[in-house]
């Protein structure tokens, strides 16, 4: 299983810069009243170092009263700043959050389907639900606080050296051992991180594939041992997890000892200060209250690196599902084929061609250099054992897979730019369709999003389905899907030629399009397949011989190489390969 990429620091920083830049107006009144609140933060110790220096100077209780108001307005306004901007700065992080999200969706909605195979379905679902979750805690919870901290920071340091320069290198004094203790504690936790997120993302895949595979499970009667598979990656999660948490706790001392050099070293300087004449006990105690100041920003930095490394981790995770190979690419300057524009109904296929056209999948070749043509019209049956090539070979002629080398074309024009001018131009119908939870006529208009009520009735005539569609609760307007009306296998798959008929594409797949519903609706489905057909050029994996029957072309592949080819009749006559199967299938 190869699991999805992970994004770099630089790619995470341009998709942070790109989503940011998009809330310009937002951005700017959460910055300006986070700066605001820092600023207003600087003004108590500042006051409470000019009323030490009055008192001492012997100072009116009018001056006092005086700076002592001045100090709870400030403290007020900042509180309300505070307040205003740790809002907007959240609200930012959510809807940029939000906006990276619906980034990875659209990312993953564009991978190829071997992709996700590889991959497995845990580490997509994980990387769109629990790693967006990760991040949008550490959004709600850390964003607006590690903003104010990094503010709060920076100007309390300016205000410290603006008070006097020797307090300011008293301060400084902690320096050495952050910057030591991060050192040794950011190379050794970021991988940390990684290994955390991967352990919940097997523990996902584990879960999601036995559930999904219930029935298999039960049919084998193996509930405890995928019980144990799950618990054992259960096990190995919160190993992962602990061995964080340890670790984290371990260096978090380091922070007490810095905090201590830093104000021990403050003070004796002011000392030092006072008693030469050089400084005023106001001053020493603005510059301890100011380093005193730094202990919270500084603390919930260092405290939530975890929570940042995190989700840190996370944020690779997510953004890396944009650097997951995505569907063919479209040749830039491609034109859709022609005719794809014409009126409905005029349109009698496309002509299909691939001239040495090769796939690997990995070290195993499933196409191996094949050429071939299919007339606009024709209807073509791939025909093999399973394995043989069958559903690659259409995969590739219809633009959903990069050959690995080679071209396949629709009318003159690279089937993957052909495929993405829209299923106007190519559709494929799968083995295993899919019915969307919602009314039956937002599932049709999937294909058609514009269609009438008149040409949805129209299509699921011409697949046999109004019988059933009829007798549905609310006909067109029944809900169906798994958490409302179920469909039959028989029924999903009319559903999904009905589809097809209302995208009317110059070219339709048909991938073992009617294997699922049994032989007991074999007939009535192949002829709903042949309806679907019409007069477009359609390309056929046979899963039942007499589909081939009916076709003007039929292609025998074994290990991804055409090893016969010819109409039906000839190739029962040639007394090959074909006609052993087909002699079997009869009997």
């Amino acid at each position: 299983m190869t699991p999805l990429p992970l994004a770099g620091p630089a790619e995470i920083r341009a998709a942070l810069r790109r989503h940011v830049a998009a809330l310009p107006l937002l951005t700017a009144a959460a910055l300006a009243s986070s700066l605001l609140a820092a600023v207003a933060g600087l003004v108590g110790p500042w006051i409470v170092g000019v009323l030490v220096d009055s008192v001492v100077a012997g100072g009116t209780a009018d001056r006092v009263v005086l700076l002592g108001a001045v100090l709870t307005a400030a403290t007020v306004l900042g509180a309300a700043l505070t307040a205003v901007g740790n809002a907007l700065v959240t609200r930012l992080g959510q809807r940029v959050l939000a906006r990276m999200r619906e980034d990875a969706v659209a990312d993953a909605l564009d991978l190829p389907s071997e992709v996700l195979e590889e991959s497995g379905h845990g580490d997509l679902l994980t990387r769109i639900g629990d790693d967006v979750a990760v991040v949008n805690q550490v959004v709600v919870s850390l964003l607006a606080p590690w903003l104010s901290a990094a503010l709060t920071i920076a100007l309390t340091v300016a205000g410290l050296a603006s008070l006097d320069p020797w307090l300011a290198l008293a301060g400084l004094t902690a320096v050495p051992v952050y910057v030591f203790s991060l050192r040794w504690y950011l190379p050794r936790s970021a991988p940390r991180h990684r290994a955390e997120r991967a352990a919940f993302a097997e523990r996902a895949e584990t879960l999601v594939s036995s559930l999904t595979g219930i029935a298999t499970v039960h049919a084998y009667r193996v509930e405890r041992r995928q019980a144990q598979r799950i618990t054992e990656a259960s096990a190995r999660a919160r190993a992962v997890s602990r061995d964080v948490l340890w670790f984290f706790t371990g260096w978090s001392r380091w922070m007490n000892t810095a905090e201590l050099t830093g104000l021990g070293c403050i003070i004796a300087t002011g000392f030092v200060l006072v008693a030469s004449g050089s400084g005023t006990a106001g001053t020493v105690t603005a510059a301890a209250l100011y380093f005193h100041r730094l202990f919270n920003p500084l603390g919930l930095i260092v405290s939530s690196f975890n929570d940042i490394q995190s989700a840190a981790a996370s944020l690779a995770r997510i953004v890396g599902v944009a650097r997951s190979p995505a569907g063919p690419p479209v040749p830039v300057g491609e034109e859709a084929p022609h005719g794809a524009g014409a009126a409905r109904g005029d349109r009698r296929g496309a002509v299909v061609e691939a001239r040495g056209l090769t796939r690997r999948y990995g070290e195993t070749v499933a196409v191996r250099d094949l050429s071939l043509r299919v007339d606009s019209g024709r209807k073509v049956a791939l025909v093999g054992a399973s394995g043989a090539g069958k559903s690659t070979l259409a995969a590739l002629l219809g633009g959903l897979l990069r050959p690995t080398s080679g071209s396949a074309t629709i009318d003159g024009v690279d089937a993957a730019a052909a495929r993405a001018a829209g299923p106007h131009v190519v559709a494929l119908v799968p083995q295993e369709a899919h019915v969307f939870t919602g009314p039956l006529h937002a599932d049709l208009r999937l294909a058609k999003p514009d269609a009438t009520r008149r040409e949805l009735v129209e299509a699921l005539t011409r697949v046999g389905a109004m019988g059933w569609v009829d007798g549905l609760p609310d006909g067109l307007d029944t809900r169906v899907g798994e958490s409302a009306h179920p469909l039959t296998r028989a029924q999903t798959a009319q559903l999904a030629l009905a589809r097809a008929v209302l995208a009317d594409p110059l070219v339709l797949i048909l991938d073992e399009a009617t294997a699922e519903a049994g032989s007991r609706d074999a007939a009535r489905l192949e002829a709903a397949a042949a309806a679907a057909l019409g007069s477009r050029t359609g390309i056929l994996v046979a899963h039942r011989l007499s589909q081939a029957e009916s076709a003007d072309h039929i292609l025998v592949l074994d290990r991804g190489e055409i090893v016969e080819q010819g109409s039906f009749e000839e190739l029962v006559a040639l007394g090959g390969r074909f006609a052993r199967m087909w002699k079997a299938w009869r009997h």
